[in-house]
């Protein structure tokens, strides 16, 4: 009612303005006086200036838990990390740890080499779930899982074994290799709902937690770019690149439709394969490997630094205050016009 009275009244305002004017043409016709038309001064135009962006937010001193497998945890990655539980295989440098010291936060380190979704959700052998360490305390939690699950580093380490096997030297003993598994839809569909049950758990245990979804790394390059140090066959290839595109997907999937930061290292890593010498941030299988880097078909240093430095651009631009930026010389450049999006 209010805006048809409202357009009455301005519409029978337009008709007695128009009336009046007709009078005053009438009138002015009449006597032929000439019309005076006052010069109009323009308005000072105002300048509203935007309000400054608020203060970033410090989160030092609060609780933040990491969960997920051994994308997360550093296996061989020195120094190891002192724990209950020395087969999860935590790195001093694993990018958990140097998440938090940039942050301050006060870290739960719940990551697992080998762990799959139902290891964050239950228990395993002896090892608690992941999740019961996320409390209504908790600020932060990243999140780095569902590879396992599908084989997805595994099948890298069956695949050379079967490529050395068949590259063997004529008269040497064949090793033993396990099969390289090709997961099916059913697969897929379960870590899909199992990681939305993981997003579930967090947000209902930590009502004001920022939750992080952290993409695997891309462990080989481009079909016919693999190497001395991918030496797995290009058919074995190709099912590993399905997963690794499909679990991305995933990942993708239940970030966008939870609501939550999910950090796409999947992308911004291609460029960063064992192929990639000194720009690598992973470890491939290379011929003689020692192991001094870090376990093979794993993430090296700066690979460790780079997932960090990512998800601490991301951070920082959500309005946290980093405390204690990095003090190494070669801290990787963020990736962040590829590697992360935030959803929701």
């Amino acid at each position: 009612m209010t805006f048809f009275s409202r357009a009455g009244r301005l519409g029978l305002a337009a008709l007695f303005t128009g009336a009046c004017a007709l009078s005053m043409s009438a009138a002015q016709a009449q006597t032929r006086t000439p019309i005076r038309v006052e010069p109009t001064t323009p308005e000072p135009l105002v300048t509203i200036e935007a309000p400054p962006p608020p203060d970033p937010v410090s989160l030092e001193g609060e609780r933040y838990v990491a969960m997920g497998s051994s994308f997360s945890a550093g296996p061989g990655l020195r120094p190891a990390k002192p724990g209950p539980h020395p087969r999860c295989g935590q790195s001093q440098n694993n990018y958990p740890t140097l998440l938090a010291e940039r942050f301050g936060l006060n870290l739960t380190d719940r990551t697992c080499s080998g762990a799959m979704t139902t290891n964050i959700l239950g228990p395993w052998k002896e090892i608690a779930p992941q999740i019961e360490a996320v409390t209504p305390q908790t600020r932060l939690v990243t999140i780095t899982i569902g590879g396992n699950d599908l084989n997805y580093i595994g099948n890298l380490f069956s695949a050379t074994c079967h490529y050395r096997n068949a590259n063997r030297t004529p008269g040497s003993k064949p090793r033993t290799c396990n099969a390289v598994r090709t997961p099916q839809n059913v697969d897929y569909a379960r870590v899909e709902m199992q990681m939305n049950e993981i997003v579930r758990r967090v947000r209902s245990q930590a009502p004001r937690a920022r939750i992080v979804l952290v993409q695997y790394l891309t462990p080989l390059p481009p079909a016919g770019q693999l190497c001395e140090a991918t030496p797995v066959s290009p058919e074995h290839a190709a099912i590993v690149r399905t997963i690794g595109k499909r679990l991305g997907e995933i990942t993708d999937k239940v970030a966008r439709e939870r609501g939550v930061l999910v950090v796409e290292m999947n992308i911004a890593s291609k460029g960063h394969t064992p192929c990639d010498g000194e720009n690598a941030w992973m470890i491939g299988s290379p011929a003689g490997y020692n192991g001094s880097l870090g376990l093979q078909w794993h993430l090296n240093l700066a690979g460790m630094r780079a997932t960090a430095q990512d998800i601490s651009w991301w951070l920082i631009n959500s309005g946290i205050k980093e405390i204690n930026p990095p003090a190494y010389d070669d801290a990787p450049e963020v990736q962040s016009q590829d590697s992360a999006a935030a959803i929701g």
